[in-house]
């Protein structure tokens, strides 16, 4: 009988609030009558726990966020909790190396105080916790532009503010991560090569086209033609090949140096501080990318807005083409070092398990972490030309190694089934590794190979139905273009011409008999 195996998906696709209790006490320490208001105060006293590397980084970041002396505030009573949500999924933050005790006291005193106000703070942080979301009409006092007109002023300053944002979060990276990494010794120089990339060098870059669009600004703040301006500096734009083709490599590093405790407390300090805006180190370097992704898509609203006639109306489909283009050259070269980092990230357990289809592929369609029917993580990489299933393991130096599980599958001959939710998972370790006891199997499909009997049928499941849709579509895009191809293939020996040199060889051979046969004749 032969086994099936199923796999609950975590897949990648070709990506804490807290309250703050304090007291109000008098400049001796000691307790004073309050305003039935605010009711009783909690005072916290915190030990200090400080470490070598905390007084390190104490110096470069004095200038972006000042600490706080208090060691008491006052209350602050609030209907809602405060916080900042982040734009991406960040684990819970715990503080480390500090013990906190709370002593609670109520104010007993004859004479009631007024509630002491709030000290400002007489250094504001360098880089603001939430963006300037100012529009194009808000610094202008006065226009007689039509409404497409305002609308395409306002894009054009959305192009320009985006340079700006992207220029100061660079220079962050830089002046807060970089360096000091550097300065504390925390990375190897190789190390911070591979994880930083050429990422200094599109500073630059980014500062030109913000100095360009800047001088096509008029007096009334307005902006005239701007394609032959994009139409130029676009090309500058094909050094995003060698970074994102870094960045592969460079988040696996990066996630493998966050298990060193001195590299986790730095990141988590810098993290916590208010010029990160809650962003960590990865959401700053992956922000060209997604940069360089959103061109096209400001280019069409520019063009959509500029009315006939216009000096941009021949310049914008040109400059669209050219951004496209390169676009689509970042995403194939960065789908290509990422299918290599993969393949030889394979660890293969026996000589079978090498298909050439494995090594012939050049791209990912897809690739997660699931679950089979006996509860284990696997993870599945669905190659140009073959469906493999890992086992992720770590190396020793902390890398991470995946092994590979089973028979490897080439697309070609791969048969998809979609299993229909509600329908029974049979009996043992299917039923309950599946439903967690339940009898009925959710979000799965299952994949088999044709005419190889080594290759054990394997039912998929994933986490969500959309998961699930994603996987399905992939894996049918896959299979219907690797058959084409191998079809293709088949099709183009066939008509292949016949070899020159084997004519000639058959020509003699046949020369050589009817000269044989003449010869006896005679």
């Amino acid at each position: 009988m032969e086994v099936e195996e199923t796999v609950e998906t975590r897949t990648s696709w070709s990506t804490a609030q807290g309250e703050a209790h304090s007291t109000l006490c008098d400049h001796a320490g000691k307790k004073r009558k309050q305003d039935p208001a605010p009711g009783p105060a909690i005072r916290i006293n915190e030990d200090e726990e400080e470490d070598e590397d905390d007084e390190m980084m104490s110096e470069h970041m004095r200038d972006s966020e000042e600490p706080s002396n208090k060691r008491v505030k006052p209350v602050v009573k609030s209907n809602s909790l405060t916080g900042v949500i982040t734009p991406v999924k960040t684990p819970a933050l715990k503080r480390i190396g500090q013990s906190i005790s709370r002593s609670i006291s109520f104010r007993t005193e004859a004479r009631p105080l007024p509630p002491a106000a709030l000290r400002p703070r007489t250094k504001a942080s360098s880089f603001p916790r939430r963006r300037n979301s100012q529009c194009w009409s808000d610094t202008v006092e006065s226009h007689d532009l039509t409404a497409k007109e305002i609308k395409r002023q306002e894009v054009i300053y959305e192009l320009t503010q985006g340079e700006r944002q992207l220029i100061d979060d660079l220079s962050l990276v830089k002046k807060v991560y970089y360096e000091p990494m550097l300065k504390l010794d925390i990375l190897t120089e190789s190390e911070r090569g591979q994880i930083f990339g050429t990422l200094d060098s599109l500073i630059p870059l980014h500062q030109d086209l913000l100095s360009r669009l800047e001088r096509l600004r008029g007096s009334e703040k307005t902006v005239g033609q701007v394609g032959p301006t994009l139409m130029d500096w676009f090309p500058c734009l094909e050094a995003y090949v060698t970074y994102c083709c870094n960045q592969v490599g460079a988040k696996a590093l990066l996630d493998q140096k966050k298990q060193e405790k001195r590299v986790e407390h730095f990141l988590r300090l810098c993290q916590e501080s208010s010029f990160s805006r809650k962003l960590d180190l990865w959401n700053f370097l992956d922000l060209p990318r997604s940069r360089l992704v959103k061109y096209p898509l400001l280019l069409k609203e520019i063009q959509k807005c500029t009315p006939p006639e216009h000096p941009d109306e021949d310049s914008l489909p040109d400059a669209l083409d050219i951004i496209q283009s390169i676009v689509a050259e970042v995403n194939k070269k960065t789908g290509e070092a990422e299918c290599q980092f993969y393949r030889r990230g394979l660890a293969y357990i026996e000589d079978s398990q090498r298909l050439q289809e494995i090594q012939l592929s050049r791209f990912l369609y897809c690739h997660g972490e699931l679950k089979n029917n006996k509860g284990q993580r696997l993870h599945v990489f669905l190659f140009e030309l073959a469906l493999v299933l890992s086992r992720p393991t770590e190396d020793k130096d902390g890398g991470q190694v995946f092994h590979v599980y089973r028979q490897p599958l080439p697309n070609y001959l791969i048969n998809l089934e979609e299993i229909p939710d509600g329908e029974p998972g049979g009996g043992g370790s299917f039923r309950g590794a599946f439903t967690g006891g339940n009898d009925k199997v959710k979000n799965c499909f299952r994949v088999s190979s044709r005419g190889r009997s080594k290759a054990h049928p394997y039912s998929l499941q994933a986490n969500d139905s959309f998961s699930k849709q994603q996987w399905i579509t992939c894996l049918r895009r896959a299979i219907v273009q690797s058959r084409d191809r191998t079809t293709l293939s088949s099709q183009s020996q066939l008509c292949l011409p016949p070899d020159p040199i084997l004519c000639h060889i058959a020509d003699l051979s046949l020369s050589s008999d009817t000269d044989l046969a003449d010869h006896n004749s005679r």
